[in-house]
């Protein structure tokens, strides 16, 4: 029905085409990926899968399959919060140098790109709509609920751009003021190895500083360069280690600080939004990472 409402045209073999996107539709009383992992379909339950590509373009296999090693990993548990020293700025940072960082989206919305729950509600993972407050951004499961279908089928055109626009921000968003800071750093030698970044809009490379990238969805642990010389990890705009970054540093004798606000404001409410791995014994600066790395930059007398 959703098909034929959206003018799709039928090509044959689950294949509909409109303009240059092609959506193959299968069916399956049982999935053959929840056979492969011994997952019972419940009673009454369906699955149909909807693959949305440009004409011509072939999805390689290790892709079409990842959602589903994702899925086999398992969901994440979260980590419980110890009781972190709150500190005005990161002069407690000048006792543990040289440091790494380690950075999430924070730095990357102070660019303009939209945070990462913008990509939930685009593909409707979550309840949220439209970045307004809500008692909970619990997970979209039941199919009644999931309106992601539908909004691909009848309105294709004008979902295209929601789908594509924090892409479109990363290419044209340039390095901030935060960016800057942490090149001066690392050129001064404070700041040693690599930025370690959960972020795929490459503003650390492009403000001339060596990246690593882990927010790597194939590899749940991926490795991570953490040098013997340094003595602390500076953790930027991330709630969660996800990664285990975090965790692997303290293994190593580093000490951790964090920088964020641990909170957002959202149509001029505060709504606090607390780390959720600091653990006692780290150092919390609740600060945006413009100002925070500036004054670290004052207070080791760099040039940013």
């Amino acid at each position: 029905m959703w098909l034929d409402q959206g003018t799709w045209r039928s090509q044959g073999d689950g294949v509909w085409a409109k303009g240059d996107l092609r959506v193959t539709v299968t069916e399956y009383d049982d999935h053959p990926q929840d056979e492969r992992a011994g997952r019972p379909t419940p009673a009454g339950f369906r699955s149909v899968d909807l693959r949305f590509v440009s004409e011509d373009f072939k999805v390689p296999r290790t892709v079409r399959n990842l959602p589903w090693d994702v899925l086999a990993g398992g969901m994440r548990i979260k980590d419980r919060r110890g009781e972190p020293t709150i500190a005005p700025d990161l002069t407690p940072i000048l006792d543990f140098l040289p440091f790494q960082v380690e950075v999430g989206c924070g730095t990357s919305i102070e660019a303009g790109i939209p945070p990462l729950h913008y990509l939930h509600e685009v593909y409707r993972v979550t309840d949220r709509r439209d970045n307004t407050l809500t008692p909970s951004h619990a997970f979209t499961l039941s199919p009644e609920a999931d309106t992601l279908i539908p909004e691909m089928l009848l309105s294709a055109d004008t979902k295209a751009p929601d789908l594509v626009a924090m892409f479109r921000a990363c290419f044209l968003a340039e390095p901030t003021a935060a960016h800057h800071a942490l090149k001066a750093l690392h050129t001064a030698g404070y700041l040693v190895g690599p930025v370690i970044t959960h972020n795929f809009d490459a503003l650390s490379a492009r403000a001339g500083l060596p990246e690593v990238f882990v927010r790597r969805y194939d590899q749940k642990i991926p490795p991570v360069p953490l040098l013997p010389e340094a003595r602390a990890l500076l953790v930027v705009g991330l709630h969660a280690d996800r990664r285990a970054v975090q965790q692997r540093a303290r293994e190593m004798g580093m000490r951790i600080f964090y920088v964020d606000p641990e909170g957002l404001v959202e149509n001029g409410t505060f709504k606090p939004y607390p780390i959720e791995g600091a653990r006692t014994g780290d150092v919390v600066v609740r600060q945006a990472a413009i100002p925070a790395l500036l004054r670290l930059c004052e207070l080791l007398n760099v040039t940013a």
